[in-house]
């Protein structure tokens, strides 16, 4: 076994350790869903089988969606008067009234936009396989920009300093090489690594780091240049590097791990024209003959028929009852309704907790960020309470464009959750001027703000299950896996059932799953 290890590795010796039952058993690898077809229970199953689905948000259009392919008969009930749920997108004309009473109408110029709710998609993510099955178009996000800013509080000269990324980046990379290569030259470790893999660090180190010959770090062309290059001998003039202590006690590179996450790594994708570009095409396939909207729903009970919910629409009562019940209401609110859920479920769905996340976009009548700072795409991050600004994605050389001046989530977000949108706005392009200066201020033709916590139907951002320390996934308290089994006839499904919590893919994943149950349930009891 032990000469497994040594020239198998360690995934050859363990295989052979289970082979001779010595090694924990894995976990079963997860299922591979499979789409439901039209043939499924013709022959097998009698009579047509229904299912109402509470929502109309990605959990719940994909439900639908993919209930239909083998005929089931579905009705989705949807308060709002579109489709999409937490994921919406600001354009002109769009109004909404939040939770204090305040509304606002979007006058942004025709083809301009922002997105309210989630605006970016992994590479890996199922919302790009549904893009493709709806011919929904996408366009690559700029997740990050070397020439954005960091602007962050600290007790240095760099305190409040707006500084690029690449000049961060290239400053913190060289004198961690430089600190680095010298501990390796002194022999400090010499315990664990031999003289090949000191010579081997070394040479990854000098060019990591872009140190001189003798190991230090000088500045570098990576940091940019006050004059760029330009023809003949003009070599430009390269910007000279913060000194070491600064860099070090700074702190500017305190958000350089945010990219490296496996869901916001380049490349980032997102639909032309608005991330609700996904849940309009949902609804075209589904059949708005389908989708009940303004349906508030009032009840839900599990009765000896199926599912009985109790809805009002155009301000008359209403009621359904199907074989089935896909709950994709925020698990907060599922509480409010008439139900007769048992004690456990309720004390689960209230594990829950709601989060506080917001958004606001500022139309600029010029793009100073391209034809003054160089910006095309990427946000500048700071520690004050707008968090960062995010750069357009698109309509770039034109004339104007739709800035998000802040995209702030827990306290920083809980300082503009409580004031109107004008507060918003002031507070927004004072602490954005102290980044970007006084150009910030000038050429606004119009903005629109949003608070998840504000937003009626929604009153959250995300779920963050009590007991799980915040994750988004990979922590399965027992109220969470109390929700993954079905109530009776009663399933719950949304991204705060997956291990994906605020993404897209966390609530069509856990759409599939429920659709699959169900699936196989209906086949079991044919």
């Amino acid at each position: 076994m032990k000469g497994l290890g040594a020239t198998g590795g360690a995934g050859l010796a363990y295989g052979a350790m289970s082979t001779l039952g010595l090694a924990p058993s894995t976990a079963a690898p997860a299922r591979t869903f499979q789409p439901l077809a039209a043939g499924d229970l013709i022959g097998k199953v009698k009579g047509s089988h229904s299912v109402v689905v509470l929502g109309g948000g990605p959990a719940g259009l994909c439900s639908a969606f993919e209930l239909q392919k083998a005929g089931y008969t579905v009705t989705v009930l949807e308060a709002r008067t579109r489709p999409g749920g937490r994921v919406w997108t600001a354009r002109g004309g769009t109004e909404e009234t939040d939770l204090s009473g305040e509304t606002q109408k979007c006058t942004f110029s025709e083809g301009h936009f922002y997105n309210v709710g989630a605006t970016r998609i992994p590479q890996s993510h199922i919302t790009l396989d549904y893009c493709r099955e709806l011919g929904v178009e996408i366009q690559g996000f700029g997740n990050q920009n070397a020439n954005t800013f960091v602007n962050y509080q600290s007790g240095t000269s760099l305190s409040g300093q707006s500084v690029t990324y690449r000049a961060a980046k290239a400053d913190t990379f060289g004198y961690m090489s430089e600190l680095l290569k010298k501990a390796t030259d002194q022999g400090a470790l010499d315990q664990v690594l031999s003289r090949e893999d000191k010579d081997a660090l070394s040479e990854f180190l000098s060019d990591f780091g872009d140190l001189s010959d003798d190991g230090r770090y000088l500045g570098s062309s990576r940091r940019g240049y006050d004059s760029e290059p330009g023809a003949g001998l003009n070599f430009g003039t390269e910007k000279k590097p913060f000194a070491m202590q600064e860099v070090i006690r700074s702190g500017i590179g305190r958000n350089f791990s945010f990219d490296f996450g496996y869901d916001q790594a380049m490349m980032m994708f997102t639909p032309v024209g608005g991330m609700d570009r996904i849940y309009y095409a949902f609804q075209d396939r589904i059949g708005t003959d389908n989708i009940v909207f303004g349906a508030e729903v009032t009840s839900m009970k599990n009765v000896s028929e199926g599912v009985t919910v109790e809805y009002t629409a155009g301000g008359s009562k209403k009621s359904i009852t199907a074989d089935y019940a896909i709950c994709t209401i925020p698990p907060h609110l599922v509480g409010r309704l008439q139900n007769n859920l048992p004690g456990d479920v309720l004390t689960a769905l209230k594990a829950a907790k709601p989060s506080s996340s917001g958004k606001l976009g500022i139309e600029y009548s010029r793009r100073w960020w391209e034809t003054e700072d160089r910006i095309y795409g990427g946000a500048s991050n700071t520690d004050k309470d707008i968090s960062q600004i995010m750069f357009p994605y698109d309509h770039y050389n034109s004339d104007r464009g739709v800035v998000v001046a802040y995209y702030s989530s827990g306290k920083r977000q809980e300082a503009f959750e409580s004031l109107t949108h004008r507060q918003r706005l002031a507070k927004a392009i004072a602490e954005g001027s102290e980044i970007h200066g006084e150009k910030y201020t000038r050429d606004i033709s119009s903005s629109f703000s949003g608070s998840w916590r504000r937003t009626k139907y929604s009153e959250s951002a995300w779920a963050n299950w009590a007991g799980s320390g915040g994750s988004h996934g990979g922590a399965a308290t027992p109220e969470y896996e109390k929700l993954l089994e079905p109530v009776d006839k009663i399933y719950f499904a949304g991204d705060h059932l997956s291990n994906a919590i605020a993404w897209q893919h966390g609530a069509l994943t856990s759409a599939r799953d429920v659709v699959t149950h169900i699936h196989e349930r209906v086949a079991q009891e044919a």
